[in-house]
C-alpha cells in the first residue's frame, strides 16, 4: 500500500493516452503553458513600476511647471 512503482505509472499513462488521446493532450499541454507565460508575465509587470525616459520626464516636468505658473497671481 505504499508508494506506486515506475510501472503503475507506465500503466496510468497508457490509460490516460488511450483515453484521451496524444491530440487532445498535446493542446491541453499547450494551453496549460500559455496559462504558465501569461501568469509569470502578470506577476512580473505587477512589481516592475513603469519608468519614464529622460525626455518624457522633462516633457512631463516642464508642463506641470507651465500649468502652476498660469495660475499664479500676478
Amino acid at each position: 500500500m505504499g508508494s506506486f512503482s515506475i510501472w503503475h505509472w507506465a500503466i496510468v499513462l497508457v490509460v490516460v493516452l488511450l483515453v484521451f488521446g496524444t491530440k487532445k493532450l498535446r493542446g491541453a499541454g499547450r494551453d496549460l503553458g500559455e496559462a504558465v507565460k501569461g501568469f509569470k508575465k502578470g506577476m512580473h509587470d505587477d512589481d516592475t513600476p513603469e519608468r519614464l525616459d529622460d525626455r518624457s520626464r522633462d516633457a512631463a516636468a516642464s508642463s506641470e511647471k507651465t500649468r502652476h505658473d498660469d495660475h499664479a497671481p500676478r
